[in-house]
C-alpha cells in the first residue's frame, strides 16, 4: 500500500510539473499511470518491431487494429531500427500478464512478462487509440505521452458463453473474443453441450452433431418468439440462418466442425485468451442420449421432476464413451483446464438401475450422490493422465474433491461448502449467480454488485481468498437467440467484471469507473457492439407525490434518446421524445424506451406516478419488536395462494429475511407494523429471488411477483408519522434471496432497530 501511495504521488508531481492532460479512460483501471505533456502522432505509415519471433502474432494483431482504427499502413519487423512501436519481453520477476507501456513523442514501447503481458499492453494502447479516434475528426490520431505500469489481480478473468441453448457462429464468437481482449479478459469458458444441443464435432460419434445439433422448436425458442412480440424487440428474433428444412420439419441448430474449433482457439490464443471447453456430464446429456439411447440406464429417457435423464455410470461402455469424447476434446483444446459440469443430476434412474446398483456395491457406495462422485473422480483421473485439470460446478463438492480439482462457485445461496474447500486449498473460480449471471435482468444494483464483489468475497473466504483464482460472468442463452441479444446481456456488465478481475481494490472506485465508462459507450458503438443502454434514472417503479411532481430523466449513456407514452402502449421513435422535465399533476402511468444512436431498442421502463394524501397511522394497543413470519410448503410460482399450502412454522425476526432453517419450497407471509418517524414520502426497495409483493396500509407498493432471477423493484408511499401495517409475501424453491430497505424522505436508509413491530 505504501508503494502504491508513493507511485501515485510521483505521478501527480510529474503531471503538475509537465502540464498534463487528463488521465485516459482505461478499463480496467491500471495500477500506475503518469500522463505527461506532449503527444505521439500516428503518421500515414506505422512501423512495428518485435524482439522475439514468439511476438510476431501479437504484432500482426496490433497492426490490423491500427490500420482499421487509426487509418494508417503498417510495416512489421523482427529488428528494432528506431521504429514507431516496439513489442518486447521483460526479464524481471513481475507477475504473469504484467506489462509496461511507455509513450513518448517519438515512439511507443510495450514490454510484457510473457506473451500475455504484451497483449495486455496492446489492449491499453488500443484503448488510447480508440478514445483518440472518437475526437480526431480529419486529423491524424494522436495519443498522450504517458507511462503505465500494470499487472493483473486474478489469473482467471473470464466469461462463459452457452452455445447449446442457442447457437452462435464462428464470427460471432470471434467478435466476442476481440472485445474480451480489449478489456484484458483471458478465459472463454465455452459451454458446448447440453440437453438442447450438441455443438462440437466428435468424429467417432458423428450423430452427436449430424442429429444432436438440430432440434424442433422447444420452449426456449417459443419464449423468445413470445418476447419478440410482447416487447416489440427484434433482438429476440431467432436468426433464419440457424434454421434448416428437414423433410417437412423446420429445425433449429448449428455446430462447430473440428476445423472451426481449431481456428477459433488459434484466434483466441493470438489475443492472449485461453478457451476452456465444457462437455457437461453425467447430467445435461439428452442431446447425446437421444441419438445413442444405450447411454441411459433404461428405456425411460424422459425428464425427471427437475432435471433431464442422465447417462448410466454403471455401464463400462458408457464410461468408454465419455473418455472417447474427451480424447477428441483434449486434442482440440490445448488449455490446462477442462470443465466437466457435474451439476443438476436426477438420480431416479440410477436408483432403479441394476448396473448402477452393481457399481455402487463394487465400490462400497451408499447413495446415488456417491455414485456421481465416483464418476467425477473416474473422469478426473483420466483428465490428469492426459495432462488436464478438471473443473466442476460447486455441486461436485458434496462427494469430496481431489487435490487437483477446481470448483466453479455458482450457487449464491450456498457459499459455506465453497468457503470450506477453499480453506483446504482447493482452487475456486467465483461466479455466484445472484451477481455474475449475465442472462439475469439488470436492475439498479447489478453493476455495483459486480464491481464491489470484493466485499462479499472477503466475507465469504476471509484469509482463504488467496485460493480464489478468479471471477467470471456467465451467459446462459435460453432467451438469448441472437448476437444482438447476446451483446445486450453481456455489455456493459462485462466491463465491471473486467475491472474487478484485473484491478487492485486500492486503485479502483465505482465512481471513477462510472466516469471512465462514458467514453466506452462510444467505443463499443464504434466496435459494433449492441450494448444494453443503461437504466433511466429519475423515477421508481411506483412514485408517490402530494400536490405535483417533476419528472426529470437522465441516462448514463448521454447519446441515448428517450421516447415515451402515457397510454400503456410501447413507445417507438414516432412517440413523444423526452427533452425537458415533465410536470405531473395527476396519477399517470408512463412507459419509456431508450434508443441507441444506431436506432437499436433499449429496455422498456414502466412507472406509475400516484397522487396521494399522507395515509394516517393506526393505533396499536400492545406491540413488541420484530416481524411475524409464517412459512408454508408452497410450490407455486406467484405469491397469491401461499396460505393454501401446508403450514410449516412461525418465526419472529428482527428484519426482513428468510429465517434460518427455512429451505426447499418456501412460501412466506411476513406481517408487521412499520414505525414511521416523521410524515413524508417513504421509499421501499424490495429485492428477491423469486417473487415478492409488498403492501403498506393495504395498498400494493411493490410488485416483484413471479418466478424470476434476483431483481430489485422500488415503490413509494406517502405516510403520516406513526405505525402502519405491512404485509410482504415471498416464494422460492431453491435457496432464495430476500431483503427490504426502507428509505426516509431524504433518501437515507432507516435502521431496522425501532422500525419493525408486531402486535401481541
Amino acid at each position: 500500500m505504501k508503494h502504491i501511495i508513493i507511485v501515485a504521488l510521483t505521478a501527480i508531481c510529474l503531471a503538475s510539473c509537465s502540464g498534463v492532460v487528463d488521465r485516459p479512460d482505461i478499463i480496467p483501471v491500471p495500477k500506475e499511470v503518469a500522463v505527461l505533456s506532449g503527444e505521439f502522432v500516428f503518421g500515414r505509415t506505422v512501423k512495428i518491431a518485435y524482439t522475439s519471433e514468439d511476438l510476431a502474432p501479437s504484432a500482426q494483431y496490433l497492426a490490423c487494429d491500427l490500420e482499421t482504427v487509426a487509418g494508417c499502413k503498417t510495416e512489421l519487423s523482427p529488428v528494432w531500427r528506431n521504429d514507431d512501436i516496439l513489442l518486447a519481453l521483460s526479464d524481471d520477476n513481475a507477475p504473469e500478464g504484467s506489462y509496461s507501456l511507455e509513450v513518448t513523442a517519438k515512439e511507443i514501447r510495450i514490454t510484457g512478462n510473457g506473451y500475455s503481458g504484451v497483449v495486455n499492453g496492446i489492449a491499453s494502447l488500443r484503448q488510447l487509440v480508440y478514445e483518440a479516434s472518437l475526437n480526431s475528426g480529419d486529423k491524424n490520431i494522436s495519443i498522450p505521452v504517458c507511462r503505465i505500469q500494470d499487472a493483473p489481480r486474478f489469473e482467471w478473468r473470464g466469461i462463459m458463453l452457452d452455445v447449446a441453448r442457442h447457437f452462435f457462429t464462428k464470427d460471432e464468437v470471434k467478435q466476442l473474443l476481440d472485445v474480451m481482449a480489449f478489456y484484458k479478459m483471458n478465459r472463454l469458458h465455452w459451454h458446448l453441450t447440453d440437453d438442447q444441443g450438441w455443438r462440437v464435432e466428435i468424429r467417432k460419434y458423428p450423430d452427436l452433431t449430424e442429429k444432436g445439433a438440430w432440434r424442433h422448436f422447444n420452449n426456449h425458442d417459443r419464449k423468445c418468439q413470445a418476447l419478440e412480440k410482447s416487447e416489440h424487440s427484434l433482438n429476440y428474433r431467432i436468426p433464419e440462418e440457424r434454421l434448416i428444412v428437414h423433410g417437412r420439419d423446420t429445425l433449429y441448430g448449428g455446430y462447430y466442425t473440428q476445423d472451426d474449433i481449431r481456428e477459433i482457439v488459434d484466434y483466441a490464443s493470438v489475443r492472449g485468451i485461453e478457451i476452456i471447453p465444457e462437455v457437461d456430464m453425467p447430467g445435461h446429456m439428452l442431446a447425446a442420449i437421444g441419438n445413442y439411447p444405450w447411454l441411459a440406464c433404461g428405456r425411460d429417457l424422459s425428464w425427471g421432476k427437475l432435471f433431464s435423464c442422465p447417462i448410466c455410470p454403471g455401464k463400462d461402455s458408457v464410461i468408454d464413451f465419455c473418455k472417447d469424447i474427451y480424447r477428441e476434446i483434449f486434442s482440440l483444446f490445448p488449455c490446462e483446464y477442462v470443465h466437466i459440469g457435474g451439476d443438476e443430476v436426477d438420480y431416479t434412474n440410477w436408483e432403479n438401475c441394476s448396473a448402477c446398483q452393481k457399481r455402487m456395491r463394487e465400490h462400497g457406495l451408499e447413495s446415488p450422490a456417491e455414485l456421481q462422485s465416483w464418476f467425477i473422480h473416474e473422469m478426473e483421473s483420466f483428465f490428469n493422465s492426459n495432462g488436464k485439470k478438471l473443473i466442476c460446478w460447486d455441486e461436485g463438492i458434496s462427494g469430496g474433491l481431489s487435490e487437483t480439482a477446481t470448483v466453479m462457485w455458482w450457487r449464491s445461496w450456498s457459499p459455506e461448502p465453497v468457503a470450506k474447500v477453499a480453506s483446504e486449498g482447493t482452487e475456486v473460480i467465483a461466479c455466484p449467480n445472484a451477481t455474475f449471471y449475465l442472462d439475469y435482468a439488470q436492475d439498479s444494483k447489478s453493476m455495483g454488485n459486480i464491481y464491489d464483489f470484493d466485499k462479499e468475497a472477503s466475507a465469504t473466504f476471509g484469509e482463504d481468498i488467496c485460493n480464489v483464482i478468479g471471477v467470471q460472468g456467465n451467459l446462459w442463452t435460453e432467451t438469448t437467440p441472437s448476437e444482438q441479444r447476446m451483446h445486450h446481456q453481456i455489455f456493459p456488465r462485462l466491463l465491471a467484471i473486467a475491472e474487478l478481475g484485473w484491478s487492485l481494490p486500492e486503485v479502483k472506485s465505482f465512481a471513477g469507473f462510472n466516469d471512465r465508462i462514458q467514453s466506452h459507450f462510444a467505443i463499443l458503438d464504434k466496435m459494433g457492439i449492441a450494448y444494453r443502454i443503461p437504466d433511466l434514472e429519475g423515477f421508481y417503479d411506483v412514485n408517490s407525490f402530494v400536490g405535483s411532481a417533476n419528472l426529470e430523466l437522465s441516462c448514463q449513456d448521454k447519446s441515448a434518446r428517450i421516447f415515451y407514452t402515457a397510454d400503456g402502449s410501447i413507445p417507438d421513435m414516432n412517440s413523444a421524445e423526452y427533452t425537458v422535465p415533465i410536470q405531473v399533476t395527476e396519477t399517470t402511468e408512463f412507459t419509456f424506451r431508450t434508443f441507441g444512436t444506431d436506432g437499436r431498442q433499449g429496455d422498456i421502463c414502466r412507472t406509475q406516478f400516484r397522487k396521494e394524501k399522507y395515509h394516517p397511522a393506526v393505533q396499536a394497543m400492545e406491540i413488541q419488536p420484530g416481524l411475524s413470519v409464517e412459512w408454508y410448503d408452497y410450490a407455486g410460482d406467484i405469491c397469491t395462494g401461499i396460505e393454501s399450502a401446508s403450514f410449516n412454522g412461525k418465526y419472529i425476526v428482527e428484519d426482513v429475511m428468510i429465517p434460518e432453517g427455512v429451505k426447499g419450497n418456501i412460501g412466506l407471509i411476513i406481517k408487521a407494523l412499520i414505525n414511521i418517524p416523521e410524515t413524508g414520502i417513504y421509499t421501499f426497495r424490495l429485492f428477491s429471488d423469486d417473487g415478492s409483493l409488498l403492501t403498506v396500509d393495504g395498498a400494493l407498493v411493490v410488485d416483484n411477483d413471479g418466478a424470476h432471477s434476483p431483481y430489485e423493484k422500488i415503490g413509494q408511499k406517502a405516510l403520516e408519522k406513526g405505525l402502519h401495517p405491512v404485509e410482504l409475501r415471498y416464494f422460492d424453491h431453491n435457496g432464495g434471496l430476500l431483503s427490504l430497505d426502507v428509505l426516509s424522505p431524504d433518501g437515507e436508509k432507516l435502521s431496522y432497530e425501532g422500525l419493525w413491530f408486531t402486535g401481541k
